[in-house]
């Protein structure tokens, strides 16, 4: 019984771990994604007011992107940022 018990808490805690790994991941991909978009428009010399202008996109959701803790991105986000940008959105996510 104690063998089954000790399995089950393995397994878990594999479990647990392999999700705080995606949650790592996602993070990352997060973070490398607003940097890109802060890059993209400094490149471009647009103000995050002008770069929400041009996107339709609120313009404390550009500085919500582009902080250390950046929100999930919609694809209908990414596709206005590309938009403004003029490149394809896959281009936004090369990083």
């Amino acid at each position: 019984m104690l063998a089954k018990s000790t399995t089950q808490f393995k397994v878990q805690i594999s479990e647990v771990f392999v999700c705080s790994i995606k949650i790592m991941r996602d993070v990352n991909i997060a973070l490398r994604l607003a940097k890109r978009i802060r890059n993209l428009r400094q490149e471009y010399n647009y103000t995050q007011q002008k770069l929400s202008e041009m996107a339709d996109i609120d313009y404390k959701h550009i500085q919500l992107l582009e902080s250390k803790k950046p929100p999930y991105v919609k694809l209908d986000t990414l596709e206005k940022l590309a938009k403004a940008f003029k490149i394809k959105p896959s281009k936004l996510l090369e990083f």
